[in-house]
């Protein structure tokens, strides 16, 4: 990956959309965000291919067979989001043609997906995440690229939790541990247009 000296270096961005499958938007409190977080991915994926910007869209898939549960899955005996499947399959109001599909098995979009290689292969030295749960894959992708020394921006009005207090204060801990940013859509659609022109 491109290295950077700066939690505010966002020169060479990848959008990363993670989890907008079905399944997770059955959940009600999910649900009653689906609408703005789908339009807002829409139109982040839109002026990021209008800049020049790799849309990334990571899907969380499993095999029916066990092999790819987490432990909890496997402890309570019941897995989810199965290959084929109606709830692993976007949401369809998504828009992503030209989007570069990531299938991760855990809640870190990095954890044996190949994430990294393709970033580099990207020149990407920085992240814009967007998609569901905040609280859980948003923030545990966002600690890995913090690892990796790849400065992240969270689109705000673009993201969602089944738990807003958590939510919250998951947020908080990025953005004050690890220097993320916390945006809203508008303020990065018009960074990216600035910085074309």
């Amino acid at each position: 990956m491109s290295q950077t000296s700066s939690t505010s270096d966002f020169s060479n961005p990848a959008l990363l959309l993670i989890d907008l499958q079905v399944g997770f938007f059955d959940d009600p409190a999910l649900a009653r965000s689906r609408k703005q977080v789908a339009a807002n991915c829409n139109r982040l994926a839109a002026a990021a291919n209008a800049a020049g910007i790799p849309v990334i869209s990571v899907r969380t898939v499993h095999k029916e067979d066990r092999s790819t549960w987490t432990l909890k899955m496997l402890e309570d005996g019941q897995g989810y989001l199965f290959e084929g499947t109606s709830s692993a399959a976007y949401l369809p109001e998504l828009l992503l043609d030209g989007a570069i599909e990531v299938i991760k098995r855990r809640e870190r979009a990095f954890w044996n997906t190949g994430l990294g290689d393709l970033l580099l292969v990207r020149r990407a030295n920085s992240l814009v995440i967007a998609g569901v749960s905040s609280d859980t894959c948003i923030s545990a992708t966002a600690a890995d690229a913090f690892a990796a020394n790849l400065p992240v921006a969270v689109a705000r009005d673009a993201t969602a939790s089944g738990d807003p207090d958590f939510e919250s204060s998951t947020l908080e801990f990025m953005r004050k541990q690890h220097r993320q940013k916390l945006l809203e859509t508008n303020h990065i659609i018009s960074q990216w247009k600035s910085e074309k022109e």
